[in-house]
């Protein structure tokens, strides 16, 4: 055991002293008495929420030993004193922040806002912090105590279980990011392009040409996941890295996604594979529109629709009955409803109408088995392989093998498929230029790496996709949202049921002339109700 550890042993109970008596008396009490703190001898346990007094007295308490930097003193006012003084003694140690002076607002309740304001100094540069964050105060289950309901967020609003703070020498240089025509990119001008700039900066910030500056971050727990900065005390100088974003189409996709909350889009350049623009607009900060991993709906029939053709089960003007139902190995399916049955629709008027029971009735002809669906997906559209290369974390979709009622949804963007809207700006791509191009952020010849390849669609197969898009586009389930729209134009809507949710999932792809785009939105409803609109927003500034 190291210097300034001692081991005490008091009724049965080993208790840690860590770096002083303060603390360690703390923890020995804390240890028998199994909460925040002991209460007085003989006093009687509280019950029932905090009274305003207590709220005032507790966050007093706290707020005053924090600003002091007395971290085993302010965790013995929270109900987590263990995990609490780790993250205070960091705030002042590793992260370096002193003369922190807090300023609470009144109270909500038990709800406390409040200000920091304080200094960050390491090796000779110091920087103002300013944030705000907020507490709850609770009853300690036992001792009846008032105490700080524990969440790291409230040392940080940006942190959450496991992270930390600290201030050091970045671990890369900064870079600074610029788009393909040369105009710089910055989290504070796209907003949604933080986690991605992040991601770009840890893998590559030591090929950019940079040199490291000194900042405070959030340190997290994932290995792999990068630091996220807080507060830049030196530069360093920042290496330019560039991307194939477009400063055009990524404004217009950081909008789009405002329309609707859960919302992600991804747009990318058909003949060449670029990513031209990746936004989310969703509160957990998560890249869904690049790592997402839900059932695409009826997006997923532009795959569909290939292998019927690939396999000649039928064509696009071959037929594809549309009845009310259909039943699959005991599994019925319906269309959506008001959708009037059509028993002579050829395949391109059931995939304009987005007909389930018109694909559900041919996956079953020969040849096809209950892997032509993943062979289609794998070897013509470049999917479900595991070896795209954007240059950031990626998901380049999943669509098993599978037999019995999973069959069937699969083919329509249920059962077990798995897509994201990089994957679906992908399938349109491939659609309309029949080549499988690998989406791509950050160009190969910067680091090696090798793009995934595929054999793509017969010029035939893509012909026919294209113009089953542009009839869908113009007089099908998205005309609606591309309505106003130039140019040579196709669209794909969908709705994808989730478990637990009330309301599906909205997704739409589309194209126009070079330019195609993918978004969902979680509970948008139909596909042309919510993702519709942002795909067209993001064609809209493509022209």
């Amino acid at each position: 055991m190291g210097r300034g550890v001692k081991v005490a042993v008091i009724g049965g109970v080993f208790a840690v002293m860590v770096g002083g008596a303060g603390y360690g008396a703390y923890n020995i009490v804390s240890a028998l008495d199994g909460g925040g703190g002991s209460g007085s001898a003989g006093t009687a346990k509280k019950s029932g929420p905090p009274d305003g007094d207590e709220v005032a007295e507790t966050t007093e308490k706290f707020f005053t030993a924090w600003e002091k930097g007395d971290a085993a003193t302010a965790a013995s006012y929270t109900n987590n004193a263990s995990v609490a003084g780790t993250l205070l003694t960091a705030y002042g140690e590793a992260a370096h922040i002193t003369g922190v002076k807090i300023t609470p607002s009144a109270a909500t309740g038990t709800r406390v806002p409040f200000t920091v304001e304080a200094k960050v100094s390491y090796e000779g540069a110091t920087k103002p912090l300013t944030y705000k964050s907020e507490l709850t105060v609770v009853r300690g289950e036992t001792t009846g105590r008032a105490l700080v309901d524990w969440r790291p967020s409230v040392v940080h609003p940006r942190l959450k279980d496991g992270d930390t703070l600290v201030t050091e020498e970045s671990q890369t240089p900064q870079i600074q990011a610029v788009g393909r025509n040369g105009t710089v990119l910055t989290k504070e001008k796209y907003p949604s392009l933080g986690p991605v700039l992040a991601t770009l900066r840890e893998k590559y910030g030591d090929k950019a040409g940079g040199t490291p500056g000194v900042e405070l971050v959030v340190r997290h727990t994932a290995a792999d996941a990068p630091d996220t900065p807080l507060l830049t005390l030196s530069e360093g100088e920042p290496g330019k890295l560039r991307t194939t974003l477009s400063a055009t189409v990524q404004a217009a996709a950081e909008k789009a996604v405002q329309r609707y909350g859960e919302s992600s889009v991804v747009a990318v350049k058909p003949s060449t594979g670029e990513v031209l623009a990746v936004a989310n607009n969703r509160a957990d900060g998560f890249n869904a529109a690049f790592q997402g991993r839900v059932a695409p709906g009826s997006t997923m029939k532009i795959i569909t629709a290939a292998m019927l053709i690939d396999n000649g089960v039928t064509s696009m003007n071959g037929p594809a009955p549309c009845p009310d139902t259909a039943t699959w190995q005991s599994q019925t399916f319906k269309n959506l409803t008001g959708m009037e049955p059509d028993e002579g629709a050829t395949l391109a008027n059931t995939f304009m109408r987005s007909c389930n029971t018109g694909f559900i009735k041919l996956i079953d002809e020969d040849p096809l088995t209950d892997s032509s669906l993943t062979a289609e997906a794998e070897e013509r559209f470049g999917l479900g392989r595991d070896d795209w290369q954007t240059g950031v974390v990626s998901f380049d979709g999943s669509v098993p093998a599978v037999s019995g009622p999973d069959r069937a949804a699969n083919a329509i963007g249920q059962g077990q498929v798995q897509m994201n809207p990089l994957n679906m700006a992908s399938v349109t791509a491939t659609a309309i230029t029949g080549e499988f191009r690998q989406p791509y952020l950050v160009s190969p010849d910067l680091d090696g790496r090798r793009l995934a390849t595929a054999e793509g669609l017969p010029r035939s197969t893509a012909d026919q996709l294209r113009q089953m898009m542009r009839l869908t586009a113009t007089q099908g389930t998205g005309a609606a949202a591309m309505s106003g729209l130039g140019g040579d134009i196709g669209a794909k809507t969908g709705s994808a049921e989730v478990d637990g949710q009330t309301t599906s999932n909205s997704w739409f792809t589309g194209f126009r002339d070079d330019l195609a785009a993918a978004a969902m939105t979680e509970e948008g409803g139909h596909g042309g109700d919510a993702a519709g609109p942002i795909v067209a927003d993001v064609l809209r500034a493509g022209g």
